[in-house]
């Protein structure tokens, strides 16, 4: 791999500026400006390492902050180091944790690291990806191993750490093989021969501890980079799929679209500076326009929508998923895309409420009456309110809404009607 130098990518403070952009912690701004100088004058990229624990089935956007930030390093030429910890999933990060994480099987993690290893390359190039497994060395380390690793960091020093400081604190358990899940992500930059190591800002003390035992294995402190933690759809949290506030990056285009188009116009800059290459000159132009009201909120969330979903489909996928949101929300017409149910039913005797229940619509037909007197029904775009209504038999085909629920239906007589 050829490493890019300033005649293809800018300065080096251009280039720092890049590869920084959205970071939280640097350590040491100086450092990386030197090994990025040593880099560009001998013609070798820099080793750039990111851990992901296959903790869960699927990758959302909380984990593209990252891997766009890996795309940052594979762009300058650098090699990049996807590591999938099914060696550490088994142990479970502490961090940010009150309590012990459970462990996970190990058919969970195989599982959930296959499924890794496909979606990343939806912003990854494929062919420039290094992807290893860290239990190719952690397995191998051994007792005798693991005990002189452990030699090189203290307990007090262990107890720095936030999250461990207070649970000790507040005489909550901590078991002695969480603190082995710090060390054994410095093992990983050590066999690696990291020369940075990226992470959210909770791993913090994790990717420090491998930059303070890395020279007493030979080798020069690793670089470390932190990014935030991405807020979900709820403004508040950060995105997990547990909070029920996360976007799935496999996701169709129009779910990914709406949920995009959902987040406050605040948390939008967010999205924009951590979420896509947009610079953060262009960002604060963009701010700049809204604020002096030359360009509407909505007009600039629609661009960050399109933008995402570009990235993990299409730009075709991306303009129809945005046509389709415009046509649904905006000019309140009917969805392209409600699924199709035939229903087979002696048509004169079809009761709305009895459909509705047929189809999953609602629990009962108590249930299905209540939504209606509510107003959350529609047949063809038209608000139903008679809780009594039924079909006549003209009524062949139509959509149903319910809610934010939408059917296609077709009603067929029964056979020998």
């Amino acid at each position: 791999m050829a490493i890019l130098n300033d005649r293809d990518h800018g300065t080096l403070d251009e280039q720092v500026n890049y590869l920084t952009k959205g970071c939280v912690d640097v350590v040491r701004l100086s450092d990386l400006q030197a090994k990025l100088k040593r880099s560009a004058k001998v013609g070798q990229p820099l080793t750039v390492k990111v851990g992901f624990d296959p903790t869960a089935p699927d990758l959302h956007l909380g984990h593209t902050v990252l891997i766009r930030k890996m795309k940052h390093f594979q762009d300058l030429g650098h090699t990049v180091i996807f590591v999938v910890g099914d060696f550490t999933a088994l142990i479970g990060d502490p961090a940010g944790r009150m309590k012990t994480r459970p462990p996970l099987t190990e058919e969970e993690i195989l599982e959930n690291s296959e499924t890794y290893k496909t979606q990343v390359f939806k912003l990854l190039d494929r062919e420039k990806t290094v992807v290893k497994n860290n239990s190719k060395w952690l397995k191998k380390l051994g007792s005798d191993g693991w005990i002189r690793l452990a030699a090189h960091y203290s307990v007090a020093q262990m107890l720095e750490r936030r999250d461990f400081k207070k649970r000790y604190d507040k005489g909550q358990p901590i078991a002695i093989h969480e603190f082995l899940y710090p060390l054994a992500q410095a093992y990983d930059s050590i066999s690696l021969e990291a020369d940075v190591e990226m992470g959210g800002t909770d791993q913090l003390f994790n990717l420090n501890v491998g930059r303070d035992i890395m020279p007493a294995h030979g080798l020069e402190p690793q670089i470390v980079l932190t990014v935030p933690l991405l807020v979900g759809l709820d403004g508040v949290e950060k995105m997990a799929k547990s909070a029920g506030n996360a976007i799935g990056i496999t996701e169709s285009p129009n779910d990914m679209f709406g949920k995009l188009m959902s987040i406050s116009d605040d948390l939008m800059w967010t999205y924009y500076e951590l979420l896509t290459d947009v610079s953060l000159e262009d960002i604060q132009q963009l701010q700049s326009a809204v604020k002096k009201g030359s360009k509407h909120p909505k007009e600039v969330k629609i661009n960050l929508a399109v933008k995402i979903v570009t990235d993990f489909h299409s730009a075709v996928s991306a303009a129809a998923a945005a046509e389709e949101f415009e046509r649904r929300f905006a000019r309140k017409e009917l969805p392209l895309d409600a699924p199709e149910q035939i229903i087979t039913f002696d048509v004169n005797r079809l009761r709305l409420s009895s459909l509705m229940v047929d189809l999953g619509l609602a629990s009962s037909s108590s249930g299905a009456t209540r939504v209606i007197d509510q107003g959350g029904v529609k047949i063809d775009g038209e608000r139903i309110l008679d809780k009594w209504h039924e079909f006549d038999p003209s009524s062949k085909s139509f959509i149903l809404q319910v809610g934010k629920k939408a059917r296609r239906v077709t009603i067929k007589p029964k056979k020998g009607d």
